[in-house]
C-alpha cells in the first residue's frame, strides 16, 4: 500500500484509487506490468468518478506506481540521474547519483519487500528460494535486478537495482561527456573498424557496460554481433544483432544454461563480432579460442589496471580444468588480445584512465604491454605506443600513425 509522501487526505485518496482501479485490474485481465497504459486509462476512469475537493494528481500517480510500477521505489527508477537504488532492510533504502549514495525517506514493511521482489521476477521467469537464494534478472526497463535472501544475508532480504542512465550509443559520445579524449575516441572508433579485439576493464560500477555499449556502435551496419551475457544488459541499435543470456537451473537441478555453453553457441550462429558482457570465470578460454581463430571480439573484466586485466585473463582460462595450462594460456593471451580499455569512478564522474596495447610478445610469463593513452593530472595524455595489426587499419582505410599524430580527422 502507498504511504510515502502523501498526507492523511491524499493517503486516504489513494487508498480509495488504488483500490477501485485493482478491482477492475482483475476484472477484466489487466496485466499492469505489462500494460502500464491500460492501468493508467483505469485509474484516470476512476478519478473522474469520484468526487473530491483536494488536488488528487499525487494520489492518482501514486495509486498507479502501487498497481503498475513498483510502489515507493518507482520515483525513484523514473529519476534519471539515480544510478542504482539498493535495499539493506525494510527501512534502508539507499539510491546512487553521480556515484554518491544517500539513504531515501523509503520506509517499507518486510511483507512489501517480498512482494515488490516477486512483481520485479515475474516478468522476468526467474525464480528465487531456499534452494536458489541468490538471483540476477532484468526489469521491464533495462535495470538489473540482484537480490539475495536470508539464510545467506543475516536477517533482511539484500536488493540491488542497477540503472543505465547513460545511453552513449557511440563511443564519440562518451567524449562529449568527459570520458575520453576526443582523440582516443577516434583512436578506439578505429580500431573497432578494423577488427581488433578489445577489453574493457574497471572495477564495479566504473561505466564498463556502458562503455562496451559504445564502443559497439562502431560496428559496421554489415557485420553480425553476438552478444552472451549472465543478464541482459547490453542494448544496441544494431541492424544485425542477437543477444543471449544464461538461464538458472530448474528445481531439479537440469537445464542451466552456463556462460561458457553460450559462447560455443554463439559460434555456431555466423557471428561476425563476439561480445562476451563479463568475463568472471573459465569462459575466459572459450573467449580466447574464439579469438584464436580469427574472430573479433570484445569483453568486460574487473580489474584496476590495464596490467591486471591482462594478468587476469592469463588466471581465469585454468578454470576450464586441469589439462589447461600457462604455457598454452599466456602465449594465447598475448597473441590474441590487443587492447585493454582501463576506466575508473573519480569524484568527477567515471574517465578512461588508460588505453594500452598488447604487442603480442611475452617474455618468462610476462605480456609485453605498449602504453597508448594515460591519465596524466586528470587529462588523458597520448604516450608513445602503438597498436598491432597496422595492415588490418590499412585493410580498413585508416592510417593509424596519422590517426594517432593527430593528422587524421
Amino acid at each position: 500500500m502507498v504511504t510515502s509522501g502523501l498526507s492523511v487526505l491524499d493517503m486516504s485518496t489513494a487508498v480509495s484509487v488504488e483500490d477501485r482501479v485493482r478491482a477492475r485490474v482483475r476484472a477484466r485481465g489487466i496485466d499492469p506490468l505489462r500494460e502500464p497504459s491500460a492501468v493508467r486509462s483505469l485509474v484516470d476512469e476512476v478519478l473522474a468518478e469520484l468526487i473530491v475537493d483536494e488536488d488528487i494528481e499525487g494520489a492518482a500517480t501514486a495509486a498507479f506506481h502501487a498497481i503498475a510500477g513498483f510502489g515507493p521505489l518507482q520515483p525513484y527508477l523514473d529519476d534519471p540521474q539515480v544510478e542504482e537504488l539498493w535495499i539493506n532492510a525494510p527501512g534502508r533504502v539507499f539510491v546512487a547519483r553521480g556515484g554518491r549514495s544517500e539513504l531515501t525517506t523509503v520506509v517499507l514493511e518486510a511483507a512489501e519487500v517480498r512482494d515488490l521482489v516477486e512483481r520485479m521476477l515475474r516478468v522476468s521467469g526467474r525464480r528465487l528460494d531456499l534452494s536458489s537464494p541468490f538471483v540476477d534478472a532484468m526489469l521491464p526497463d533495462g535495470s538489473r535486478l540482484h537480490v539475495v535472501i536470508p539464510d545467506i544475508t543475516r536477517e533482511h532480504w539484500a536488493i540491488n537495482i542497477r540503472r543505465f542512465v547513460v545511453r552513449a550509443r557511440h563511443v564519440g559520445d562518451l567524449a562529449e561527456i568527459g570520458v575520453l579524449s576526443a582523440k582516443a575516441a577516434e583512436f578506439l572508433d578505429a580500431c573497432v573498424l578494423a577488427g581488433l579485439n578489445v577489453v574493457v576493464a574497471g572495477g564495479t560500477q566504473s561505466g564498463k557496460t556502458t562503455f562496451l555499449t559504445a564502443l559497439l556502435g562502431s560496428v559496421p551496419a554489415t557485420e553480425r554481433i553476438i552478444t552472451c551475457e549472465e543478464v541482459f544488459e547490453l542494448r544496441l541499435d544494431h541492424p544485425d544483432h542477437v543477444a543471449l543470456q544464461t538461464r538458472a537451473p530448474s528445481l531439479e537441478g537440469t537445464g542451466a544454461v552456463p556462460l561458457r555453453r553460450l559462447v560455443t553457441e554463439a559460434l555456431r550462429m555466423r557471428p561476425t563480432r563476439l561480445v562476451v558482457g563479463e568475463v568472471r570465470q573459465a569462459e575466459a578460454l572459450d573467449l580466447l579460442i574464439a579469438m584464436n581463430s580469427g574472430m573479433p571480439a570484445m569483453a568486460t573484466l574487473h580489474a584496476n589496471s590495464a596490467r591486471e586485466a591482462v594478468t587476469k585473463l592469463c588466471t581465469l582460462p585454468l578454470l576450464a580444468g586441469a589439462n589447461i595450462d600457462a604455457s598454452f594460456v599466456i602465449p594465447t593471451v598475448a597473441g590474441c588480445i590487443d587492447i585493454v580499455v582501463h576506466l575508473g569512478m573519480e569524484a568527477a564522474g567515471r574517465r578512461v584512465r588508460e588505453i594500452s596495447a598488447v604487442t603480442g610478445r611475452a617474455e618468462s610469463g610476462v605480456i609485453e604491454m605498449s602504453p597508448l593513452f594515460c591519465d596524466v593530472d586528470g587529462v588523458l595524455t597520448r604516450r608513445d605506443g602503438f597498436p598491432p595489426h597496422r595492415d588490418r587499419f590499412a585493410s580498413a582505410g585508416i592510417d593509424v600513425t596519422a590517426l594517432l599524430a593527430g593528422r587524421a580527422s
